[in-house]
């Protein structure tokens, strides 16, 4: 329901599925639950409990709604190098405080330490 209200809208419609505090089974109903009910994209978490995006979550999550849905890898993204090992796990977003810093080194700069990022 909330999906194809979303989508009434030109809106597009994300679960999060918060990773972390579930078992793979768990993520597996939860990805299959959103999938079901027309999501456009799952999340791996808020960024609000205790961990973010793990490549094996990526991984689990892209397997289980297949090419259909997005993912996004939320949390724990610290660089280039994590969002580059997310992009090959499966994921379509990248969800990070460091986006400045991410860009920066994919343009070969060096980053700024301590650059607040762009939202």
């Amino acid at each position: 329901m909330v999906a194809e209200v979303a989508h009434e809208y030109n809106a597009l419609c994300k679960v999060i599925i918060e990773t972390a505090l579930l078992t793979d089974d768990e993520k597996v109903r939860a990805c299959l639950a959103a999938k079901n009910a027309g999501a456009d994209f799952v999340k791996t978490s808020t960024g609000f409990s205790k961990g973010g995006a793990t490549v094996a979550d990526i991984a689990l999550m892209r397997r289980t709604v297949g090419a259909d849905l997005g993912v996004k890898a939320s949390g724990g993204v610290k660089g280039l190098e994590d969002a580059r090992a997310m992009v090959e796990a499966g994921a379509t977003r990248i969800g990070a405080s460091v986006g400045v810093k991410i860009a920066q080194e994919a343009a070969g700069q060096k980053s700024s330490a301590g650059a607040p990022a762009a939202y």
